[in-house]
């Protein structure tokens, strides 16, 4: 009896996992086995780095959303405190390009979370 060798199907699998690793240094885009390993470790990072994007951007939202409250002297966290009390549901991208392009609106949702927390612990000092 004839030996199968599943050529077409194997070819095929080397050959996607190859077009993958294109662009890769080296042996990482020419030899399967290197290439393979190059690949799943991309994809790996690939689909981490997917979650850590949301973190970062979300940090950078922060230290705007700070950066113009200070400039208005309230701090980050009395601010939102403030704006949650006063009932303003905005999320903290919309607040930072509010802060960026719309310096006078975001004047308003400042003064708006001063007149909902107290008064005493409000000021920045420096």
């Amino acid at each position: 009896m004839v030996r199968a060798t599943n050529a077409p199907a194997s070819r095929k699998r080397r050959k996607r996992r190859l077009k993958m690793a294109r662009g890769y240094y080296g042996a990482r885009s020419r030899l399967y086995r290197t290439a393979t390993e190059a690949v799943d470790r991309a994809m790996a990072t690939a689909y981490a780095h997917r979650k850590r994007k949301k973190r970062d951007f979300r940090g950078l939202w922060i230290i705007r959303i700070s950066a113009a409250c200070r400039a208005r002297k309230i701090s980050y966290s009395r601010f939102m405190e403030g704006l949650r009390k006063s009932g303003v549901v905005l999320n903290r991208k919309m607040l930072s390009e509010t802060a960026i392009r719309d310096p006078d609106s975001f004047d308003r949702l400042v003064e708006r979370a001063r007149a909902h927390i107290s008064p005493a612990r409000d000021n920045i000092t420096s």
